[in-house]
């Protein structure tokens, strides 16, 4: 298992932990995996770049998803892999389960969605590039797909590749994934950088 893309190394998206990841993520886990302030920053950033009323895709997401409450929304769809967390997230109006280490393709239609969201979950990622094309494919022309994350992960389950950096240069490997799966404008924001809690990174490329 893994991607195939060139130029990365032999064993990039290996993991520690191989297990299926449908009993690892058995278990609820009903805590944010970012601090307090991490989490504030996340929405502020949401606000910025979200419109409301508009159809939102968010990957990999859980019991909540950082959505200011006062943004209205005409859809959020929510895709993880614990129901019973999908199913505790007020902001979800219809959720899936879906291992996308074992089938990245999204069941869902092309150009549907004005935004898509993944937070803090990139990390797991064995295919990652067949993933960004997916979530492109299901975006409308020059949607916005926000992807952040911080310096937590659960390590066992987290890619070779990503064990191996820091945050400014995993924040190059996602940029390189946006690029590889055909996203344009790609950048690059540090919403916290850490020197007084959890560090936060959003890289937001345009469909």
């Amino acid at each position: 298992m893994g991607d195939t893309a060139p130029d990365f190394p032999p064993g990039a998206f290996d993991r520690l932990d191989e297990a299926g990841d449908a009993e690892f993520y058995l278990p609820a886990r009903l805590v944010t995996h970012i601090d307090d302030r991490a989490v504030l920053a996340l929405g502020a950033f949401y606000a910025l770049e979200l419109n409301p009323g508009s159809g939102v895709l968010d990957l990999m997401s859980s019991w909540v998803s950082h959505l200011p409450d006062d943004l209205s929304l005409a859809e959020v769809i929510g895709h993880g892999m614990n129901a019973d967390e999908l199913a505790r997230n007020p902001r979800l109006t219809r959720w899936f389960v879906q291992d996308l280490n074992c089938d990245p393709v999204l069941m869902l239609p092309d150009s549907g969605l004005d935004a898509a969201l993944c937070c803090v979950s990139v990390q797991y990622l064995q295919k990652p590039v067949e993933v960004f094309a997916e979530v492109r494919r299901v975006l409308r022309p020059g949607a916005p797909f926000i992807v952040s994350f911080s310096n937590r992960c659960f390590w066992t389950k987290a890619v070779a590749i990503w064990r191996s950096l820091g945050l400014q240069d995993q924040a190059r490997l996602v940029h390189l994934y946006f690029q590889r799966a055909g996203f344009s404008s790609v950048t690059v924001r540090v919403l916290r950088d850490g020197l007084h809690g959890d560090p936060l990174v959003a890289v937001v490329g345009k469909a």
